[in-house]
């Protein structure tokens, strides 16, 4: 029997303390990277679906979910949307493939008999609370923009997520009638090249952002 191990270097163990192997911990994370310059390889809507099919099982606040998306496509929409974009953003959104305006819905408590049915109450408890479920539905939608930033990676898509934006223009713009609340736009595509012209960054590590009690 041949006592060779080479083999073993094709093949992707987790690395210790993970569950998964590292070319997806690469994929996710460690060779990921927010992305400014895309191709002209389009993004469906099937992919799109297909990312939000698994971002949704991500936890909330009472499963809440209150996390919209407007997809922004067509060469008019796209300059309605740059208008309400600082400069320094602008030719991204207008040259990205699509743009996803990342908003949340202070409406959520509607769907609280359906999503968290052992909470059904909370829906008529809200209902006059417009000030806290803005909160809840901002603070809830942040957290699935960390969901969706990894759910486009794990599709392999490529995001460039962006603030400065007036938001209150955005949503005057596009959310007049359903009320939603825009937080941020992505950009998506395939990157281009690297995608950045910076080089990648330092973290800080654990013993920088931890404590222990």
């Amino acid at each position: 029997m041949s006592t060779e191990t080479n083999v073993l270097e094709d093949l992707d163990f987790p690395t210790p303390g993970y569950a998964i192997g590292d070319d997806v911990a690469d994929l996710l994370f460690r060779q990921a990277r927010t992305v400014g310059a895309f191709t002209d390889e389009p993004v469906t809507d099937e992919q799109l679906a297909a990312v939000y099919d698994l971002i949704k099982w991500g936890p909330t606040a009472i499963n809440t979910v209150p996390l919209r998306l407007l997809v922004v496509r067509s060469a008019e929409a796209r300059e309605r949307l740059a208008k309400h974009v600082n400069d320094g953003n602008r030719d991204r959104v207008l040259a990205a493939p699509v743009t996803l305006i990342v908003a949340s819905d202070p409406g959520f408590h509607q769907h609280i008999p359906t999503l968290a049915p052992h909470m059904s109450a909370l829906a008529d408890a809200l209902e006059d609370q417009l000030e806290q479920r803005e909160q809840m539905a901002r603070m809830n939608t942040l957290i699935q923009l960390g969901y969706l930033i990894v759910g486009l990676r794990a599709a392999g898509l490529d995001a460039g997520p962006m603030a400065g934006l007036d938001t209150a223009g955005v949503d005057a713009e596009f959310f007049a009638e359903n009320g939603w609340r825009s937080q941020l736009i992505v950009n998506v595509g395939h990157r281009e090249g690297e995608g950045t012209r910076h080089p990648r960054a330092a973290r800080l590590g654990y013993d920088q952002v931890s404590l222990t009690v």
